[in-house]
Parts: structure tokens; C-alpha cells; sequence
């Protein structure tokens, strides 16, 4: 049975950002130097052949724990700490939240040669989750990390009493629908230009619908730091390979055999289509329409229940967090009933 909730935002006083670069920012190629909102703990695990290093968030209710545990899969363009104000708002109501950088992103390892795929980053979850007892969770999964943990709920549907898609990605097959496919070399020399204003204005347009608060600056500089730091090369890299990844790895076409209950919270704003760019304009119109790509994700998955901020961009839980996390903790409660 499906049931689609519409939440309107309050009005904002953001005023438009100011697209100074901030240059000065540099972090290494696991992110060191930049202050994680909570201790950051270590899984090494072997891999692929290679000893691997997954750094992970594991924070403990901060009232009466009801027994159940979150895991936070961030996206593409995103770490664990992003999620910072949902570890806070999820402890305070009693789960156990765990968050993780996968393999290839922010603090966790950057080997370079490694076969990417959703299934292998599901697996080394699943291995993390198995070290710290964590065996029936609650998976949300924003941006690439939906993709991500849509593929988890089908790898592992044992461990998933529930799935939340934040703004996912891979709502619709861009390949499928006519945007041409780029090498990874010829990604990697992409993210080799990457530049301060060049993800500020990105995440102006499609995050925050063209409005600024200076708390977003941080997260701006956590992504560029590694671009302007001494392992530029391997975290370019690493972002060509998973670009490439989510572009040749649909999972959309599987979302009707998902067993999981599954809340959609999605801002209507967002037109996040990865690729659109070297698409012909006919197509790239076509691409990343939320309003529409979350009513046809609710219809295709069995059991789906779809909140939608129709005034909110690609990231609700950062744009107007109180309004996301009431909607996410009703959300998670009604498991329960």
C-alpha cells in the first residue's frame, strides 16, 4: 500500500551566496585535518587482495535506547559527517547510528586499483556491520549512498528491518535514456579540474535552490580540501571510478523485488541527473525530475511510503534539517506499528 505525504518548507531568510574561492583549505587524501562531529573508528579488512581501512562513526543512543540501529550511507559527493546533525537528532531519540565512509571516499582507504561496484561497497558494509553486531538494521542511504543501500536491501535482506531513500540517485537509467557513456580516464581528467567555486556553484544550484547559509561552506571545503591536497591525483581518481560506477550499475530496474518497508523522503526541488551534461539538451531536460522519479519509486517498490518537500533541493536533511528529521523519525516509528 502506498501513501505519499506532501511537506511544504517554511520560508527562508537565506540570502545568495557569495562565490568567493576559499582556497586556502587542504586536507590529505583520507580527509586528514578535517574535524569529524564525532571519534572515528577504524575496520581493516581485506579486500580484493588488499588490506583496506574502513573508517566508520558508531555513536550510542544519547537517552533510553530502543533497541534498534541506524546505519547512514552518504553519497557521492558527501562523507559520514554529513550526516552530522542526523547522528544527533537519532541518538537524542534513542538509536544507535552508525556511519561509515566507503571504500574510496573521504577517511577511509584509496587504493588505486580496485574494482568498484555497488555489491563490493554492500559487502564491505555488510563485513562492518557484522564486526560491530549490528545484524538487523535500519539502512538510509542519501544521493549515491540510496543506490548504495538499495543494493543492500537486496544483497541483505535479512539484515534490513527498514530502508530510507534520502534524495537518491539512480531513479532512472541515464544510459537508458540516451546519455553517452565517458571512460573513466576521460572522467579523472574531469575531477582533475575540480575547483572551490566549481562544487560551491554546483551545490548552490541543486542542493540549496540557489540559496546560501554560511554553515554550508563546510561542507564545500571538506570536498574541495582533498582536491587541494597532496593525494589530489588518487582522490580524482577514485571519484572517476565510482562516477563510472554508478553511471554502468542501474539498480532501478530491481526496486519491485525490495522486501524491506521503504520510506522516500524527497525534495522536489532537486534535478540531480549525473552525466546530463554530455547528454544532448533534449535528453538532459528529461533528467532528474524528482517530483515525478519519486511517485514512479514509490509505485515500483512493494511496500513504499513517499514524503515528499516539495520546496526542498537534493539534500533536505542539510537544507532544512527540523523539518527532515521530524519526517524521518515518524517515519522510522512506524515500523513499529
Amino acid at each position: 500500500m502506498k501513501k505519499t505525504v506532501i511537506l511544504t518548507a517554511c520560508a527562508s531568510l537565506l540570502s545568495v551566496a557569495s562565490l568567493q574561492a576559499d582556497t586556502s583549505v587542504e586536507y590529505g587524501p583520507e580527509l586528514q585535518g578535517f574535524e569529524y562531529p564525532y571519534p572515528v573508528e577504524h575496520f581493516a579488512f581485506t579486500s580484493q587482495q588488499q588490506s583496506l581501512d574502513m573508517a566508520y562513526m558508531d555513536v550510542k543512543p544519547t537517552t533510553e535506547a530502543n533497541g534498534r540501529t541506524v546505519v547512514l550511507l552518504h553519497g557521492k559527493n558527501f562523507c559520514g559527517a554529513t550526516w552530522e546533525q542526523s547522528i544527533k537528532e537519532l541518538s537524542q531519540a534513542g538509536y544507535r547510528v552508525i556511519a561509515p565512509d566507503q571504500i574510496g571516499f573521504c577517511s577511509s582507504s584509496k587504493p588505486r586499483g580496485y574494482q568498484f561496484s555497488f555489491a563490493q561497497l554492500a559487502d564491505n558494509t555488510h563485513a562492518l556491520l557484522e564486526e560491530l553486531g549490528a545484524h538487523k538494521t535500519t539502512v538510509v542511504g542519501h544521493s549515491m549512498g540510496g543506490m548504495l543501500a538499495a543494493r543492500f536491501a537486496l544483497q541483505f535482506p535479512e539484515q534490513v528491518e527498514q530502508l530510507v531513500l534520502v534524495n537518491p540517485i539512480g531513479l532512472e537509467d541515464w544510459q537508458q535514456k540516451g546519455v553517452p557513456y565517458a571512460t573513466i580516464d576521460q572522467l579523472y581528467q574531469g575531477q582533475l579540474k575540480t575547483t572551490y567555486e566549481g562544487i560551491k556553484n554546483y551545490q548552490l544550484k541543486y542542493y540549496y535552490n540557489g540559496e546560501w547559509k554560511p554553515e554550508y561552506d563546510r561542507w564545500v571545503e571538506m570536498a574541495y580540501g582533498m582536491y587541494a591536497g597532496p593525494g589530489k591525483e588518487i582522490v580524482a581518481w577514485n571519484q572517476a571510478q565510482t562516477a563510472e560506477m554508478l553511471f554502468t550499475q542501474p539498480v532501478v530496474h530491481e526496486f519491485p523485488n525490495i522486501q524491506a518497508p521503504t520510506l522516500l523522503l524527497i525534495g522536489g526541488k532537486d534535478r540531480t541527473a549525473p552525466g546530463a551534461n554530455r547528454a544532448p539538451e533534449a535528453v538532459a531536460e528529461q533528467l532528474g525530475q524528482y517530483p515525478q522519479l519519486g511517485q514512479a519509486t514509490a509505485e515500483a517498490i512493494p511496500n513504499a511510503t513517499l514524503v515528499e518537500f516539495p520546496e526542498l533541493g537534493h539534500s533536505p536533511q542539510v537544507e532544512a534539517p527540523e523539518q527532515f528529521h521530524e519526517a524521518l523519525l515518524k517515519g522510522l516509528a512506524q515500523l513499529n506499528k
